[in-house]
């Protein structure tokens, strides 16, 4: 049997890699309920085990995409497993939730430094007609990663505990640093760079202060000093990089870029999309498994028709970039999430789980659609040699857009819980009882999710009964009205697609490269979408 071609040894080190990263985002969901229960977490918490490894993965991928190119992709890239590794074994063995949010975002910083150097990996490691399979094994293995997230998380939450859906990651982990090392070659980017440190800072900064603000501001109060003052900060701090990015030498983020209206539309789709439905899904596992009942596994397997049908339809809008604009595939896709989040918000105390289902169909339709125009879109619009920025920046604005939405959407669910449980308590002789006695205590409990522990320790079986209705009728309205916001939000990336994705502004390859009907677009004319530029049609 001959040995394994170098090249395919480099692609199995960097999809291992891939997959667990952005497994990471989608696993965990499903083992929330039972990580707030093994960690008396409150609902905060809960947010920052999303969201610190949103905000890392967001804040280092630019600057990890430069550290490769200086040092080298195959050692940075194995930096980055290593360190994720670790603190994938850091994350099972938390005792408390700062250490399991502290060890979430230091695996992001190993996730970013993958991400950021994987596509470079495969490119210098494949050429011709290879280059084309191995990026469409690699779109293949991330649309995986997504599908397959959170009936994963599920069956190991159910079968070991959640702990392991991090402790999976660590002989993994092993495995494919050895790998790297041993079978892929190194590259680097022979032209000389630096690293834009200050960009970084006011960058991460930024985002670090005002995702703090939205999470804290219902308890803080959100006129309050240190509320106002994280605004403040996280405002002048991106004043700040704004100013850095025009005046460096070698910036962190070109903003040339948003000087081309096609990539701006392309960046607002991209965040829109994350910070509507992959926001929304934090919330959707809760009322699945705290308001509904059900168990890790079986919320994963009623997750199944989105995220299926996420990767069944992405080949195929793939396929269609060549012959149908990308601001209508853009457009057409987001508003389907936008229609998907309106059927999902109509949610009563009696629903069952069914209740979702058109709108799951609907979403995952459209996810499917915008994804691989998003991906081969970001780095369509640029010239080759600024793709990888183009690409970094593309993802970027999806992290940031997953980390501010539930920030944003965990806000007004705190409050609204609050609101629309109280109202209901209201409207009964047992509730109104409960509401008494109970008094902040109880406030404290309905914003954090801890209503039905709250609940057990009610003797009377009455008073417990017209709490736990209540409860039933304040999250039901509460996700309605997050449903609300997210369709608002996508239906905004889907005003910017159709308006800003103009068909001129994509760099048209020519000659044998060129897709069917496309042709140089000198004249300014809208002409056919330009074929995917090397990213996967997939791409998560």
């Amino acid at each position: 049997m001959p040995a394994l071609d170098r090249k395919w040894w480099t692609l199995i080190a960097v999809c291992t890699g891939t997959f667990m990263l952005l497994l990471d985002i989608t696993v965990v969901n499903v083992a929330l309920p039972d990580i707030q229960r093994a960690l008396h977490s409150n609902f905060t918490d809960l947010q920052w085990v999303v969201d610190a490894y949103s905000l890392t993965l967001a804040a280092f991928l630019l600057t990890a995409g430069v550290l490769g190119d200086i040092y080298g992709r195959r050692e940075v890239f194995a930096i980055g497993l290593g360190i994720f590794s670790l603190a994938s074994l850091l994350c099972g063995l938390s005792t408390t939730p700062l250490m399991l949010n502290l060890a979430r975002a230091v695996q992001g910083v190993g996730g970013a430094i993958m991400f950021a150097t994987s596509l470079a990996l495969i490119a210098n490691a494949f050429v011709g007609r290879d280059r084309g399979t191995a990026f469409g094994i690699y779109g293949a293995v991330i649309g995986g990663a997504v599908a397959v997230g959170p009936l994963i998380g599920g069956a190991i939450t159910s079968a070991w505990g959640w702990r392991w859906i991090f402790f999976v990651n660590v002989p993994i982990g092993v495995l494919a640093v050895f790998i790297t090392f041993a079978k892929i070659a190194e590259s680097k980017d022979q032209r000389t760079r630096r690293i834009d440190w200050v960009g970084f800072v006011t960058f991460s900064a930024s985002l670090f202060c005002l995702v703090f603000a939205l999470v804290r501001g219902n308890d803080l109060g959100w006129s309050s000093a240190t509320i106002v003052s994280l605004f403040v900060a996280s405002a002048l701090l991106m004043v700040a990089f704004f100013v850095n990015e025009l005046r460096a030498a070698d910036p962190m983020l070109d903003l040339g870029l948003f000087r081309i209206p096609a990539f701006v539309g392309i960046s607002v789709v991209a965040f829109t999309l994350a910070a509507s439905i992959f926001a929304m899904f934090l919330y959707l596992t809760l009322y699945i498994q705290d308001d509904l009942g059900f168990g890790p596994l079986p919320a994963g397997i009623r997750f199944l028709p989105i995220t299926l049908l996420s990767f069944v339809v992405a080949p195929f809008a793939g396929r269609l970039t060549v012959r149908v604009q990308s601001r209508y595939l853009l457009g057409v896709g987001m508003l389907l999430v936008t229609g998907g989040l309106l059927l999902m918000g109509t949610t009563h105390p009696d629903s069952a789980w069914t209740v979702l289902l058109p709108g799951f169909i609907a979403c995952g339709v459209g996810i499917g659609t915008v994804n691989p125009v998003l991906a081969s879109g970001a780095i369509s619009v640029v010239q080759p040699q600024r793709s990888g920025m183009a690409s970094g920046a593309n993802n970027t604005f999806r992290q940031v857009g997953i980390a501010t939405g539930i920030a944003v959407l965990g806000a007004v669910f705190q409050s609204q819980i609050v609101t629309h449980t109280s109202a209901a308590l209201g409207k009964t002789a047992y509730g109104l009882e409960v509401l008494r006695r109970g008094g902040a205590q109880l406030q404290a409990a309905m914003s954090a999710g801890e209503v039905h522990q709250v609940a057990r320790s009610i003797p009377i079986p009455a008073a417990r009964g017209a709490l736990v209705n209540a409860y039933h009728v304040g999250f039901s309205a509460t996700l309605n009205h997050l449903m609300d916001i997210g369709a608002v939000v996508a239906f905004v990336g889907a005003l910017c697609a159709f308006s800003l994705v103009r068909q001129r502004d994509f760099v048209v390859p020519t000659g044998a490269g060129a897709p069917p009907g496309a042709a140089a677009h000198a004249d300014g004319a809208d002409t056919g979408a330009p074929a995917d530029a090397g990213m996967p049609a997939s791409h998560a």
